[in-house]
């Protein structure tokens, strides 16, 4: 049922989306891109916001190394899981999040707007024991001989549907023929609201004149439509700050009261050979919820291989 609805969201979204002008050109898909993001490639708690996986996927009728003005000249598909844990996944302390297993599909467009990047889209968040993450980790942790996501634990799962609106714009400020700085500002309106500003700032060519997209728990900005050229190394830092109105995944009726600002700082470091390329960054998350003890450490990467 879940891929169902998934579907005809992602549909309507495209319909909605995509101009009748665009419908009668040619499409081609673009670019592709990912980010793997887990707690175990930082500071191995596994807790909290402990892993996400995140693809996108862009069609269009051409890239020349900037977006145009053309509202849904390029359209993304988006799909996304995350697994958010209580800090201990067999008994958790009173007054800890719950679990949540998070599958997402969406649509979003990237345009230019009066000089900003502008990247606009809606994505369908299903959560509860439907979508198998639960399960999946459990299996997956057995395997590895670590501590497995309880029975209660899961049964006590965050569950719904939640249709999420996403907004961002930024604008690519180059301060010398390698180093940019970007400052953004993001909104969210659904199954987490809220508005956010901060900037990334990079130093390299690596990632010059392509598309890049902004992974939602990490912040990091993943390689979609690329130019592999210039070879070596680019490296980044970034830092933002939200303002968080409301959250599915801490629900008032739970108690929870969440924290006056949500923090992230990244850093980060593209790598392109010849044949292949990576990525591997760290992201510092502050607290959520009030409860919550401490901040958490994140670890990004990708590596993609050419033959």
């Amino acid at each position: 049922m879940f891929r169902h609805i998934a579907a005809a969201a992602v549909a309507a979204s495209v319909s909605f989306l995509t101009p009748a002008s665009v419908d009668a050109q040619q499409r081609d898909r673009l670019g592709y891109g990912r980010l793997m993001s887990n707690d175990y490639f930082g500071d191995g708690k596994d807790r909290w916001r402990t892993g996400s996986w995140t693809s996108s996927r862009v069609w269009g009728s051409d890239w020349n190394g900037a977006l145009t003005p053309g509202f849904g000249d390029l359209i993304e598909l988006r799909l996304s899981s995350e697994i958010i844990a209580p800090d201990n996944l067999e008994r958790p302390q009173a007054g800890d999040r719950r679990y949540v297993g998070a599958l997402s599909a969406g649509v979003h467009t990237h345009f230019e707007w009066n000089g900003l990047e502008t990247a606009l889209g809606a994505d369908l968040v299903l959560t509860g024991s439907g979508t198998g993450l639960g399960s999946l980790q459990r299996q997956v942790h057995k395997a590895l001989g670590v501590r497995e996501p309880s029975r209660a634990v899961l049964d006590n799962q965050i569950s719904g549907v939640h249709p999420t609106l996403v907004a961002e714009m930024g604008r690519t400020l180059t301060l010398s023929p390698d180093l940019t700085l970007r400052p953004f500002v993001e909104a969210r309106a659904g199954a987490e609201t809220m508005v956010r500003a901060g900037a990334d700032l990079t130093f390299g060519g690596v990632g010059a004149g392509e598309l890049l997209v902004r992974e939602s728990v990490s912040g990091h900005r993943y390689r979609v439509i690329q130019n592999a050229d210039p070879t070596g190394f680019s490296f980044l830092l970034g830092a933002d700050f939200a303002h968080v109105a409301d959250s599915q995944y801490l629900p008032d009726d739970d108690g929870f009261e969440l924290t006056d600002s949500r923090d992230r700082l990244r850093a980060g470091v593209h790598w392109q050979g010849r044949t292949a390329s990576a990525f591997y960054g760290l992201t510092y998350l502050g607290e959520e919820f009030e409860a919550q003890t401490e901040g958490q450490v994140i670890g990004s990467f990708r590596i993609n291989l050419s033959f």
